[in-house]
């Protein structure tokens, strides 16, 4: 398993890790969730459920797109490299464009999939939901998801430049229902931090307006 620490421009005011380029049209606004709607991890008591993956760390600061949908691939036993999956997704110097491409190339290998796009930010309450329910439903058929995010300074993962907002893919790869967390698998390997937990609140406040493939 090849390991190699990306290295991000000191100087840099944005660092586009796979920038995704496309924002779709808003959705409307969603009546006041009941406490079960804003916490649909109160319905279940799974625990922490977890997929095995084969993680790697991105071998270029562009590549986070395809490792990160090589680790998805690896939850089923697909073995793919990062050179291979950046041909195939058409990733470029500026990043993966978008997330349909990574959904067209896990059906290539797996099937099942599709784009989910997240336009409002915040999300909204349905939006969220959806979120927290493909996640559950995919970990617990072996299926990983692969985010597109977008981390500005004051809401960003552990490890992340601070003074920096961050165009990237990573990918969900576990869920914890008691404590309402999603475990992920980020190729960026920012300051050493490759498998963690987050919150899922903070998951769903990464991605918009961008998109996941589950």
């Amino acid at each position: 398993m090849t390991m190699r620490k990306v290295a991000v421009a000191a100087g840099a005011a944005v660092v586009a890790l796979g920038l995704s380029t496309a924002v779709p049209a808003q959705v409307g606004a969603m009546e006041a969730p009941t406490q079960q709607q804003a916490a649909p991890w109160l319905a279940a008591q799974a625990g922490e459920v977890t997929l095995d993956v084969d993680y790697q760390v991105q071998e270029t600061s562009y590549w986070c797109g395809p490792a990160a949908t090589r680790i998805a691939l690896s939850a089923k036993g697909v073995q793919r490299s990062q050179a291979d999956l950046a041909a195939e997704l058409g990733t470029h110097t500026g990043g993966t464009d978008h997330i349909s491409q990574v959904t067209s190339v896990m059906n290539n290998y797996v099937g099942g999939y599709a784009t989910t796009e997240m336009p409002n930010d915040p999300p909204t309450q349905a939006q969220k939901d959806r979120l927290w329910n493909d996640i559950v439903t995919d970990i617990n058929a072996g299926d990983a998801i692969v985010a597109n995010i977008v981390a500005p300074p004051g809401n960003q993962p552990p490890g992340y430049p601070s003074d920096q907002t961050i165009y990237h893919y990573f990918t969900v790869v576990g869920y914890d229902d008691r404590n309402g967390t999603v475990q992920i698998a980020d190729p960026a390997s920012f300051s050493g931090y490759q498998m963690y937990w987050l919150s899922f609140d903070q998951l769903a406040s990464l991605i918009p307006p961008k998109g996941y493939s589950s």
